[in-house]
């Protein structure tokens, strides 16, 4: 028929009156996002980020006709992974022992009368402290810093175990509730016993590593309980992945953990993925409820390092120290004969000298007793 259109050109005017009316319906308008206050203070710049504006400054110091953005991207990796001035972290660790870092903060704290309050699940207290504080708490690698705006002060969320080690062993904060009222130390372990069953045996666990200048991090993302580092883990791995396991009739059902191989190789493989050395921290108790700190004194703590047997790996490893070690007990029995048949040698030799001088006293004295007869 003369004039009728195609199915494809059919279809297409049908797109096309589609589009047409959805263009005629109104926009509907979108949500804008809030605006940023201007009195929020910023975050505070990472170990990273500090060591690159110290790199960047250097570098142009040095180089100041070279303006290759390349040479500033690759350059910094070494040197970030070895340290400031090419030295390892953790021998920038070592000068700053963390024993020193928590000392000036528990006096710092001190002097300040830092009070956290706590939340109303008890799961968690926010600490206000100054602007040193809050250096110090970084540094010694205690809560975690969160926003607030419009207020001098800065502000650190707390988990239970570092609220209660700060508040129970170095006692340098006090801990109110919600409504402004001072918790005293019975008070608050009653709360966070009751909001979490195994506070006790975890605390403890928290703060046999904390005494020990671990520093103490939540393993969940590693499949463990706390994960422990030498010193600060912007400068080191973490070395442990650390499981707490309770033993006692006081502990109830909890005391059923790790008991079960499966449950324990699954622990091994994964603190192995992650280059982590598997450490059970077991905590026992004998005459004594763990329904007051009291108990805390009474609970002693075991520890364990767990290492996975890889057969190929240990042969390796023990073949040649094997090997060596029968060497040189080879070289020592071989040196041992040697030095007997020497010592034969001379024997015989000595031997040999004593019979020829005693053949020639012997015929000086008949030839002597021959001429005396003959005299005679």
């Amino acid at each position: 028929m003369k004039g009728a259109k195609s199915k494809g050109a059919a279809k297409a005017d049908a797109k096309l009156a589609v589009k047409s009316k959805g263009a005629e319906k109104p926009a509907k308008g979108r949500k804008g996002k809030a605006g940023k206050d201007p009195n929020k203070p910023k975050r505070a710049p990472s170990a990273f980020f500090v060591f690159m504006d110290e790199f960047r400054k250097e570098f142009k110091e040095k180089n100041p006709k070279n303006k290759s953005v390349a040479a500033l991207m690759d350059l910094p990796g070494p040197r970030w992974k070895k340290g400031k001035d090419g030295k390892n972290f953790a021998a920038l660790a070592a000068t700053n022992p963390m024993s020193t870092i928590v000392a000036e903060l528990q006096a710092s704290l001190r002097d300040a009368e830092a009070v956290a309050i706590l939340s109303g699940d008890g799961k968690y207290a926010i600490l206000a402290v100054g602007a040193h504080q809050a250096a110090l708490l970084n540094r010694a690698a205690f809560g975690r810093a969160v926003d607030n705006t419009g207020d001098e002060k800065l502000w650190f969320q707390l988990g239970p175990e570092e609220m209660f080690f700060l508040c129970h062993a170095l006692r340098c904060i006090t801990v109110e509730s919600e409504n402004k009222k001072q918790m005293g130390e019975g008070e608050l372990w009653d709360l966070l016993t009751s909001t979490s069953e195994p506070f006790p045996e975890m605390y403890k666990a928290y703060e046999h590593l904390r005494l020990k200048n671990w520093v103490v991090r939540s393993g969940l993302q590693y499949g463990a309980d706390f994960v422990a580092y030498r010193h600060h883990p912007a400068l080191v791995h973490s070395e442990f992945a650390v499981i707490v396991v309770p033993e006692g009739k006081m502990f109830g059902a909890r005391c059923g953990r790790m008991k079960v191989w499966p449950d324990l190789l699954c622990a091994l493989r994964a603190s192995g993925s992650v280059a982590k050395t598997l450490l059970f921290l077991t905590i026992s108790i004998m005459n004594c409820e763990v329904r007051s700190s009291d108990c805390l004194e009474q609970l002693i703590v075991h520890e364990r390092m767990i290492n996975r047997w890889i057969p190929q790996q240990c042969r390796e490893q023990q073949d040649k120290p094997r090997r060596e070690e029968a060497h040189r007990d080879e070289q020592r029995q071989k040196q041992c004969r040697e030095e007997a048949i020497r010592e034969e040698q001379e024997d015989t030799r000595e031997g040999v000298v004593f019979s020829y001088w005693g053949v020639i006293l012997s015929f000086t004295i008949l030839s002597s007793l021959l001429v005396y007869k003959l005299k005679l």
